[in-house]
């Protein structure tokens, strides 16, 4: 009789050990300590007398068991609290259902009352000019507005749109320039939110306009 766990006792539980570290499931986890335990258990009621097993290797092989189970419950508990966090996002993101926000875009929002036309620019750098083209579905120039100099960042206009008497949507171009250099821009234009879901673990905002967003990609709420 050897004066250690026999190499298949070791054998079985560091091979079970490492096994269940690659697929960590709880039950496959109590399966192996029950099938250690009971090897162990039995090496135990074999032993010679005057032989005995060595304590400092048999404490080694169930530490290995337990550190397999305490990976294994460290995971569980990541992924309880990844599920809480994603239904507490999910629940704070209905709170933006049926808001306005600015996003990336091109959209004219006509106000029916004040008949005038709402949207957005974000420049890269300052510019000497700023210049809205407004435009129907044809991109048939139907109106402009002088912005004039703006520095670099976001700027909200409104165009009057009271002598527009089409009935179609309308879209916007932003010409900027530092005098005779163009400067980056983007166009940005007010949606509502209809609905909110989760994707991936992120929250995704879906637009009244049609799409979807992220929360991140927000310009600004209104």
């Amino acid at each position: 009789m050897s004066t250690a766990i026999s190499s298949t006792t070791a054998n079985t539980a560091a091979n079970t050990a490492t096994n269940s570290t690659s697929s960590v499931n709880a039950n496959n986890s109590t399966g192996e300590q029950d099938r250690f335990l009971k090897l162990l258990v039995a090496q135990m009621n074999n032993q010679d007398p005057m032989n005995p097993l060595d304590n400092a290797q048999m404490t080694s092989q169930i530490a290995q068991i337990n550190t397999v189970t305490g990976i294994e419950k460290l995971n569980t508990t990541v992924q309880s609290l990844a599920s809480q966090f994603a239904s507490q996002q999910l629940m704070q993101g209905t709170s933006m259902v049926g808001r306005q926000v600015l996003v990336e875009g091109n959209q004219l929002t006509i106000n029916s009352e004040s008949k005038q036309g709402f949207g957005a620019v974000e420049l890269a750098d300052s510019a000497s000019s700023v210049k809205v083209q407004v435009l129907d579905a044809s991109n048939k120039e139907v109106g402009t507005m002088e912005l004039g100099a703006l520095p670099a960042g976001q700027h909200n206009f409104a165009w009057d749109a009271s002598g527009y008497e089409g009935k179609g949507a309308l879209h916007f171009k932003v010409l900027a320039a530092n005098d005779k250099t163009a400067v980056a821009s983007k166009a940005l234009n007010i949606d509502q939110v209809s609905a909110v879901s989760l994707s991936n673990g992120a929250l995704q905002l879906e637009l009244a306009r049609g799409g979807s967003t992220t929360q991140s990609a927000l310009k600004a709420v209104l």
